[in-house]
């Protein structure tokens, strides 16, 4: 688990807690598959068990998170190692003056230039958003976790709901 940082690992215990219904921290062979299904992934009940089986380490006939962060990290690791050179790419058309971070001004530009001009309302809440920290602007660390919650999003598991 010394792979993730520590806000992917906060997001993947919101994920796991959103699902384990009973709240035992634990996902059963019930809970499992709600989770794959918000994920887009739907698998018989052979399917599942056999999953359950590989991912339950200790035997117990349940996943806890632990597992499930051993089972998927594999996965999440190359991710990160495929996209993390792109995304500071991206990082850097708008840290325009190459400072280490975006400023107000910055994203507003950027995004006038993308054709999506900004309202000074919506640059306030773009800002408050992705300004983690309070600092006035967006580190690439809050860039990256900005972009990790799009993409889940996109992939269909929302955030918002946690």
């Amino acid at each position: 688990m010394a792979a993730l940082r520590v806000d992917q690992l906060r997001e993947l215990e919101e994920i796991f807690a959103r699902f384990d219904m009973d709240s035992e921290g634990s996902l059963t062979e019930l809970e499992l598959p709600a989770l794959l299904r918000s994920l887009g992934v739907k698998l018989s009940g052979d399917q599942i068990r056999v999953l359950l089986a590989s991912m339950d380490s200790n035997g117990n006939g349940a996943v806890e998170f632990d597992e499930l962060v051993s089972a998927i990290l594999p996965t999440f690791k190359r991710e990160i190692t495929v996209n993390e050179g792109e995304l500071m790419e991206v990082f850097r058309l708008f840290d325009r003056d190459g400072k280490g971070f975006i400023t107000a001004v910055e994203l507003a530009g950027c995004m006038d230039k993308m054709g999506h001009p900004l309202t000074h309302k919506e640059l306030r809440e773009m800002m408050r958003q992705a300004d983690s920290d309070g600092d006035g602007v967006i580190s690439f660390s809050e860039f990256s976790s900005i972009m990790a919650k799009l993409a889940m999003d996109f992939l269909g598991v929302s955030f918002s709901t946690y």
